[in-house]
């Protein structure tokens, strides 16, 4: 029984092709491609002849069975036009399909568009939400948002470059000004990352006309932070604390969870309290 390799791929810049990636697409019995013809010019560039067949989005179910039928005899490497496949593509149901007919599925990682930009945002990649492509229609891609309003993790999406006004117009509406990294054309001779916030950058590509394929990275929402209390303020309710019995300890804990002070600073005004 063959492997199916999923084969990440260049997204601009040719010399990101894996020398793991070359020997896989290489060696492997047949490739299955989003576009035979964006694939055929990778291989030929690295003088790689193995056997193309197309998968994509309108025979993603027709090919199955001859897909599964080339794994019964040999390796598959599974490729996108651009990127890891199985991301936000079709090769979902090919991955799926493999695994319940009993076959390895193997990555062989590489060039990600959303994984690059997140890097190089600016923003928190600690915890982050990949979302796709937003929706075409205003109405649906602000009910998508809304969703994730209150979420803290930072958001990425996919948008074309004629329609990226409107999802920046969106966005505004249902986040508020937030801060935001654009990249565009990844990799290539005219990458561009550009950094600030949802209004700057509708300013920006307003009049600098959107080119190329787009990655929005946005900063998830942030905690409110109380303002901090006044001195006099604290000494206040340390005042009533002590008053109503609450113990020095319970009443530092309290008083710094409301007032934005550090306990450490509390329990000196405590004792100063105390003694008048």
């Amino acid at each position: 029984m063959g492997t199916l390799y999923l084969v990440a791929t260049p997204i601009g810049n040719l010399e990101d092709l894996s020398p793991r990636a070359v020997r896989t697409l290489r060696e492997a019995r047949l490739i299955a491609a989003e576009d035979t013809r964006v694939t055929r010019k990778l291989l030929t560039h690295f003088d790689i002849h193995t056997s193309l067949t197309s998968y994509f989005e309108h025979n993603k179910l027709t090919k199955l069975d001859s897909i599964l039928a080339a794994l019964a005899a040999g390796d598959v490497a599974l490729v996108s036009d651009a990127g890891t496949p199985a991301i936000n593509d079709p090769g979902y149901e090919l991955v799926k399909a493999a695994l319940e007919a009993g076959y390895n599925v193997c990555p062989i990682p590489g060039p990600s568009a959303p994984l690059a930009a997140l890097a190089a945002s600016g923003l928190p990649t600690a915890a982050f939400l990949y979302l796709g492509y937003l929706p075409r229609k205003s109405s649906e891609r602000q009910a998508l948002i809304s969703q994730v309003a209150n979420l803290t993790y930072t958001l990425i999406f996919l948008e074309s470059p004629h329609r990226l006004l409107g999802a920046l117009a969106d966005l505004r509406s249902v986040l508020g000004d937030r801060k935001i990294a654009i990249a565009r054309e990844l990799t290539k001779v005219h990458e561009e990352i550009w950094r600030g916030t949802i209004a700057g950058a509708r300013e920006y590509f307003t009049k600098n006309e959107p080119r190329g394929e787009f990655t929005l990275v946005l900063e998830g929402k942030t905690k409110e932070e109380k303002p901090k209390w006044t001195k006099d303020r604290v000494l206040i309710a340390i005042k009533f604390g002590l008053k109503f019995g609450e113990s020095p300890s319970e009443l530092a804990k309290r008083v710094a969870d409301e007032s934005g002070w550090n306990r450490k600073e509390i329990y000196p005004l405590i004792t100063e309290t105390k003694k008048k």
